[in-house]
């Protein structure tokens, strides 16, 4: 989140900003996990302290180390253990990551997460990025070593031959593998390998392809966030199996996972695939006809957080009005696929245009600035400004309050 606001607004201040942590009783011996309201600490500091002490508490580093960072502004960065990581070499699960679903997945404190592991691998990657620009005096060697090791463990122990895992469980069974009658592909572990620019581009390829074949529905329009769905895994996941088969996280539409697979297409290069899949799951193309409005039975002009796959109620919607699949959805639409992205002071073109499309127009607001932008397909690649030519494809946005007109021309 930080790496991301400070890509688009450019402001590295915030990390001299000095919020508090939160203050909370730790676990009792048979407690697995809480839901609690957390009071502010006394204990503030810079936000650039908590991305360190996040990304170290992830990567595993022991207490006394975390402490020596606590009680010494100057500290110096202290060697990366792997503390928090399991015996392929994988983050922890504990009880659970994204899918707090599955929270018995390491429930003993010896499972691990294949997800976790491209997440964490590009959280330290936008870090070391930001450092580059934020602090160069900052030690990112070991940084940098780690996620070469935590690389080569996600191909090596992650791979199960035609897409990665899900999961270990806490015995070393298999979670999200050809080999399991429940849940043998999972969509977030296919997705991040390719986001997080871990998968090769052969296994890219096999990724995608064991998505189309396994968890893309085109008759009920959806992409599955797993399947087969949990039903009695003699591994038992979490509460993920209290749902019924084909309801919500149990092998329904889980719309977040969606958007990321829609990246992830973008970034291997199908454009096209990826502009389809958005309209399909664009839930006012749902509401075109009667039947697919009795089906879906939500409203057409909000996302769902799920869609069901269960066969007793084929492509019904589930939560509505929810901000995060929203906000998704919204981003691939803009950044991903108009391809308009700023990048503090500087707008960046780069379309993913489908081939269908000639071009398009969209304007865009800058303060009290409007800039006109038309995209056209044409022989040769070329960016104006007010008619006059970029050097690439960025625009240096200025608050003049005029109007002002960027033409962009791609083959």
């Amino acid at each position: 989140v930080v790496a991301d606001y400070i890509s688009f607004t450019g402001d590295y201040e915030i990390l001299e900003e000095k919020p508090s942590y939160k203050d909370g009783l730790q676990l009792s011996e048979n407690e697995n996990e809480r839901y609690d309201l957390y009071k502010d600490a006394d204990f503030k500091e810079s936000v650039y302290k908590h991305c360190i002490r996040a990304i170290e508490k992830a990567i595993g580093i022991e207490d006394n180390e975390v402490e020596k960072i606590k009680n010494s502004e100057n500290s110096e960065t202290p060697k990366i253990t792997i503390g928090n990581f399991g015996e392929h070499g994988l983050p922890k699960i504990g009880t659970g990551d994204w899918n707090d679903g599955m929270n018995r997945v390491g429930i003993k404190g010896k499972g691990e997460s294949v997800w976790l592991g491209f997440f964490l691998y590009n959280v330290i990657d936008l870090f070391a990025k930001m450092m580059k620009t934020y602090d160069k005096k900052f030690e990112l060697e070991e940084y940098i070593k780690f996620n070469e090791k935590l690389k080569e463990n996600l191909n090596k122990k992650a791979w199960d031959g035609d897409y990665y895992l899900r999961a270990y469980f806490d015995n070393g069974d298999k979670l999200g593998s050809h080999e399991n009658s429940e849940c043998n592909i999972d969509l977030i572990s296919q997705s991040f390998s390719i986001i997080s620019g871990v998968a090769t581009k052969d296994r890219k390829e096999k990724v995608i392809t064991a998505v189309e074949e396994k968890l893309v529905d085109d008759d009920k329009k959806i992409i599955k966030l797993l399947t087969p769905a949990f039903n009695k895994s003699l591994n038992n996941p979490g509460y993920i199996m209290n749902y019924p088969k084909g309801i919500r996280e149990n092998g329904g539409q889980y719309t977040h996972s969606v958007s990321w697979y829609l990246i992830a297409l973008i970034k291997a290069g199908y454009h096209d695939r990826a502009y389809r899949y958005y309209q399909m799951i664009n839930p006012i193309n749902r509401s075109k006809k009667e039947e697919n409005v009795k089906c879906y039975r939500d409203e057409p002009y909000v996302i769902a957080a799920d869609i069901y796959s269960s066969p007793d109620f084929p492509a019904r919607g589930g939560w509505t009005w929810y901000t995060g699949s929203a906000g998704w959805f919204y981003r691939v639409g803009i950044e991903n696929i108009l391809g308009i992205q700023r990048h503090g002071d500087k707008l960046k073109l780069d379309p993913r245009i489908p081939i269908a499309w000639d071009g398009f127009k969209a304007i865009y607001t800058y303060k009290d600035t409007k800039y006109n932008i038309e995209v056209k397909k044409g022989k040769k690649e070329e960016l104006k400004l007010d008619g006059k030519s970029q050097i690439n494809n960025y625009i240096k946005l200025e608050n003049d309050s005029k109007n002002h007109e960027i033409k962009l021309t791609i083959k």
